[in-house]
């Protein structure tokens, strides 16, 4: 769920795996290739896309380690049901596990 969204209590690390993973932190456009990194400050809106024709992955290391599985799992949960997502109920679940999801632009 790459909602733009800011960390309220940590900071955030990216390693590129394979492809290309395009991040907007702030107001810098930042393409992520494997074997590159990028630090996010907590409270910095960020957010990422792959607009490639090729599967991007990345690793995200957060500290301190207060987003535990449980957030992906409820996330999980809400897109499962089929359909368009419920916009709200992910924004009450993101908020309830430390992230604040973006203003509209």
């Amino acid at each position: 769920m790459p909602a733009p969204h800011s960390h309220d209590s940590f900071d955030e690390t990216v390693f590129g795996l394979e492809g290309v993973t395009s991040f907007v932190v702030g107001r810098d456009r930042i393409a992520l290739h494997a074997g590159e990194s990028l630090f996010i400050r907590r409270q910095v809106i960020h957010g990422f896309d792959n607009a490639g024709d090729v599967d991007s992955r990345f690793l995200a290391i957060i500290s301190p380690g207060l987003l535990g599985p449980r957030y992906f799992t409820e996330v999980a949960d809400v897109l499962a049901g089929g359909g368009p997502p419920d916009v709200a109920k992910i924004g009450e679940i993101m908020r309830r596990h430390g992230l604040t999801p973006a203003p509209p632009p």
